[in-house]
This record gives C-alpha cells, structure tokens and sequence, in this order.
C-alpha cells in the first residue's frame, strides 16, 4: 500500500499537477466560517473561502455592524471561546510580516482589509487573493478564526491595523 501511494504522489508530480509552491494545481478546495457575536455584540455572518489554486476567493456576508468600516482578519488560533474573541491570538503572520492592507507589497497573510457597512448594518465582502491557502500545511487558513472588528483597519498601525474591539468570530472549517 504504501509502495501505491508512493507512486501516486511521483506521478502527480511528473504530471505537473502539483506548482513550484506545492499547491495542486486546479484542484479546488472550499471553507466556511461561520461569525457568531462576541460578547455584547450582535454582529454575525458568513465568511465563505473557495482555493482554485494559485488563488483564494473569499465571500462575506455579515450583519448587526455599524454602518461604516469594520477591521477583517484571519487570526492565529481558531478560538472563539473567550467572551470578547481574545483567545483566537493575534493576525495570522507566519512569515513574521508588517501589517498592512491586503494590496500593500508587505502584509500579514490575515490580513484582509476592510468591511464596509451600509446603513442597514449589512456588509458585503467579495475579494480574491493569492496570499492564502485553505489546503495546504504549514500555512493552512483551515481551523484559523475570522475576526471582525468595531472600528476601520487603518491599514498601517502595528501590530495591528488599530481597530478596535472584537465583535464577532468564527472558525474556519475546510470542507473538501
């Protein structure tokens, strides 16, 4: 059996289905985390993660914010335990990077932007990149937390983009 699996994974690569990064090529894989309210707070939604390799399309759909910008982030830990999200640690930044928005040339690789709320409350998040990777180790975003924020990322502070207080978190679940 293991002699098999041996030369599956040699003819993967002979075939080229695997890229100089070790990310399968055109193999897709997809996430879910599901944002529940820290809290206090009333703030929930969906975050949806779909890896067509090289690249990541993340989708959001998020409620109960108020209107305006809200700091986005893959953080380090997929804990949501603690009432105000501290147990899900800081950005995810495995290459020890600034932070910065997500088009910046440096950039934690949590590091996702914004949320902008609309009067209603209701934010809408739609964005594809090419820093993440939902199925690979060591820099899986698989089991990670998303955090959203009370305040905008202004984008350059550190460590952390000053946005505040935490108002909902969810795991990232690979489902493929």
């Amino acid at each position: 059996m293991r002699r098999e699996l041996y030369v599956v994974a040699v003819c993967l690569l002979l075939a080229g289905f695997l890229g100089p990064s070790g990310r399968a090529q055109g193999m897709s894989h997809s996430g879910v985390a599901i944002l529940k309210p820290t809290a206090g707070n009333n703030v929930k939604g969906s975050v949806r993660f779909l890896e067509i390799p090289p690249k990541v399309h993340i989708i959001a759909d998020v409620t109960g914010l108020t209107p305006g910008q809200h700091g986005f982030h893959i953080h380090e830990k997929g804990d949501c335990s603690a009432p105000d999200a501290s147990s899900a640690g800081g950005h995810f930044n495995p290459e020890h990077k600034m932070h910065g928005g997500p088009e910046a040339a440096e950039h934690h690789m949590g590091d996702l932007g914004n949320l902008v709320a609309g009067a209603n409350g209701r934010a809408h998040y739609d964005r594809t990149v090419s820093y993440l990777e939902l199925a690979v180790d060591p820099n899986t975003i698989d089991g990670k937390a998303v955090i959203v924020h009370a305040g905008p990322d202004d984008l350059h502070s550190q460590p952390a983009g000053n946005s505040g207080a935490r108002v909902a978190c969810g795991i990232i679940r690979k489902k493929n």
